[in-house]
């Protein structure tokens, strides 16, 4: 099916599409490259043609169009994915639902909006600052809501409010053969049948096109706290998050730099008064009386575990200068080695077995001689490190691809999964069947053949 696919004659679609869309249409070269890639080490796999769709509608007549014509079909939002989701690996057309960007609702009283799929997470923010609420899904890059779901993207605040999986109530989504699906409801729960609305969460556009979501809201924190705290190793930190998670302390968002990456962050933003350390970012929510004691305790538990240095955020603006600080990490990491090609990985494990699984893979990094920082939404027990490697030296590829199965394969034994956010995409399809078995990978291509037979969404990605 495949390759009957990758050879078929695509210009009949083209010209239908051409007529369906007119200039939204495009196949210029540098347009489709742009399309090709997102921000990761995958080589660029250009669509044929970019369709820059305006409406649930539109994507249905181009979907129907292209189900008759057998052209692949690939969703693309603000192109941040880390697994190459957004290559054209069979040609086809590229969707850009970026222009599907309006908030079509804000409930304030039951704390939930309705937007299409092409509205960024900040943008959201920024429209509800009046209301008192605020989206807290919040993966670093300022990527759509559409594509956040498709990913099953979570984040900073997900040891508080969960991922996208936990706050989405409902999808608007086109199957491949144009027919336009509505989930869920706006009720907070509901047993009416399958869970339609999970099945298209972390799908990654392979089982249908997310075109608008209803999403839950939260009331913005009375007060807001930070520390930094940096200790003398990797296991004394994460001990830390270990004692903070376990004595039932709320917090909001915990984070781990170490002492590669915190050195990057401290030459990119400026954070001369931070020490090049193993760090903790956290941060509490709640009344001013509740966020002090969460503070209080949080200190505690790091100074039992010798932590050397302790800094207090004093004010919204250095509490912003400090998760930018976090949020850039990743191009802070490129700036440590100007050319090189950065491997984001991405794991997570029981809370339990956090620490040895980060101190391993410190370990195994350190022995191998490749320059690889690890950062980590560590208060639910999610980490990667960025291999940051020559593009033309293969053995530092070779090391870091053996470095990376052995700490899959750790947070397999220790219970944990092969993506705690990033998703499966074209980097860990191999991993992926040896986290669910050859039981669940035939489930997943039951389901796949029963949505999209012809194999034309997002083709090659997940079950390869």
């Amino acid at each position: 099916m495949s390759a009957e696919v990758a050879v078929r004659p695509r210009s009949a679609a083209l010209r239908e599409l051409a007529e369906l869309l007119g200039e939204r249409l495009s196949t210029n070269p540098t347009v489709c490259r742009q399309h090709g890639r997102g921000e990761a080490y995958h080589a660029e796999m250009p669509p044929d043609a970019v369709a820059f769709v305006r409406s649930t509608a539109e994507v249905g007549a181009l979907l129907a169009v292209c189900a008759k014509h057998a052209m692949p079909v690939i969703p693309f939002g603000a192109g941040t994915s880390l697994e190459g989701h957004v290559a054209a690996v069979r040609g086809g057309v590229c969707v850009d639902l970026t222009g599907m960007d309006r908030i079509i609702e804000v409930n304030a009283e039951d704390l939930d909006c309705r937007v299409e799929a092409g509205v960024t997470r900040k943008r959201l923010n920024a429209e509800l600052r009046d209301t008192g609420l605020f989206f807290p899904i919040d993966p670093g890059a300022d990527a759509t809501l559409g594509g956040m779901a498709a990913t099953r993207a979570s984040g900073t605040n997900a040891v508080r409010y969960g991922t996208m999986r936990d706050n989405v109530l409902g999808l608007t989504v086109v199957l491949a053969d144009g027919t336009v699906l509505r989930t869920g409801t706006r009720a907070r729960k509901s047993s009416a049948g399958y869970d339609l609305t999970r099945l298209f969460i972390g799908a990654e556009g392979t089982l249908g096109i997310i075109t608008e979501l209803q999403l839950r809201l939260y009331g913005q924190p009375e007060a807001v706290a930070v520390v930094v705290c940096a200790f003398p190793t990797v296991a004394a930190a994460v001990d830390t998050v270990i004692a903070t998670i376990q004595s039932g302390i709320p917090v909001a968002r915990v984070e781990l730099l170490d002492a590669v990456q915190m050195r990057a962050c401290i030459a990119h933003a400026g954070l001369q008064a931070h020490a090049a350390a193993p760090t903790l970012f956290v941060e509490f929510h709640g009344t001013p009386a509740g966020v002090e004691e969460q503070t209080a305790a949080v200190l505690d538990l790091a100074g039992a575990q010798g932590a050397i240095q302790v800094h207090r955020a004093s004010s919204p603006e250095e509490r912003s200068r400090l998760w930018q600080a976090r949020h850039d990490a990743y191009y802070a990491a490129l700036a440590l080695r100007p050319g090189a090609a950065a491997w984001a990985t991405d794991v997570c494990v029981p809370i339990s077995r956090l620490a040895e699984c980060i101190v391993a893979t410190s370990e195994e990094i350190a022995a191998s001689g490749l320059l690889a920082p690890i950062v980590g939404h560590v208060g639910d027990g999610n980490f990667h490190c960025l291999f940051l490697l020559d593009p033309h030296a293969p053995e530092e590829w070779r090391m870091a691809r053996e470095l990376n199965e052995r700490m899959v394969q750790r947070a397999l034994d220790a219970g944990g999964t092969c993506t705690g956010e990033h998703g499966v995409g074209l980097g860990k399809i191999a991993s992926v069947a040896k986290e669910v078995g050859a039981e669940g990978l035939a489930v997943m291509r039951r389901i796949k053949q029963a949505l999209d037979p012809a194999g034309l969404l997002n083709p090659g990605k997940i079950l390869g």
